[in-house]
């Protein structure tokens, strides 16, 4: 059986004896979840969205998923004044309330509270943008969730990415296995590990235009270019 830190495995067993069977959902995290990131992580998981900010064009059409709070409408409005056109999903109604309150300057801003994957919008948008999305996800959900912001993307456009990478050190490990554990007895998230996002770029014919990593190469900040092809079969 594989080992788990202490308060990991707290929160795994609180998640077993409880055994929730709601969706995935940040609602319980809402009043904290910023405060809680800054307590651990500082100011990094904000520099590395906020890095992903200047690859976004004038008068861009963007789709913007998993925001949260919405702090960064409030950053994107120093980086673009006005002139976007911003469609923001967020599948936590706490969330999306907290970001319906932000400052975002003269940008126009639809908020849209429900899971990505369950929207209608049409296809189109010069540039998404997914800041920590995909790290809670199982395989399944990735594949579904991917796909489906994939068609919204334009050809050429740009899908800006930031998250965790595959712990290599101990810290590293000890800080993704307590926080995936936590969330998911908190908040019901899907899994334990983080799922291999790089290779559904590579087999839907993304290529990278720029990259940083943060927090030691534990977080990655990637904007990736969507090529005019089909995707690789399996």
């Amino acid at each position: 059986m594989k080992r788990l830190f202490f308060p990991t495995y707290i929160a795994y067993n609180f998640y077993n004896i409880y055994n929730l069977t709601m969706p995935a959902n940040y609602d319980n995290s809402a009043w904290f979840y910023d405060r809680l990131s800054r307590l651990v992580y500082g100011d990094v998981l904000m520099r590395a969205q906020v890095y992903l900010l200047q690859f976004i064009p004038a008068n861009a059409k963007l789709l913007l998923v998993g925001g949260g709070t919405g702090w960064i409408l409030e950053d994107l409005g120093r980086v673009r004044p006005s002139g976007l056109k911003i469609v923001y999903v967020e599948v936590s109604s706490k969330m999306i309330a907290k970001a319906q309150k932000k400052d975002t300057g003269g940008n126009e801003v639809i908020f849209i509270n429900s899971a990505v994957e369950n929207t209608t919008l049409a296809a189109g948008f010069d540039v998404v943008m997914t800041p920590f999305l995909f790290d809670s996800f199982s395989d399944q959900t990735v594949d579904k969730v991917f796909g489906h912001i994939h068609t919204l993307l334009k050809p050429g456009g740009l899908w800006l990415y930031a998250d965790f990478r595959p712990a290599k050190k101990w810290w590293q490990h000890f800080l993704l296995t307590s926080m995936l554990a936590f969330f998911r007895a908190i908040c019901n998230i899907e899994s334990m590990r983080l799922p291999d996002v790089d290779s559904r770029f590579k087999r839907h014919g993304y290529e990278i235009f720029a990259q940083q990593s943060f927090f030691r190469d534990f977080l990655t900040s990637v904007a990736y270019r969507k090529h005019n092809m089909q995707a690789l079969p399996l």
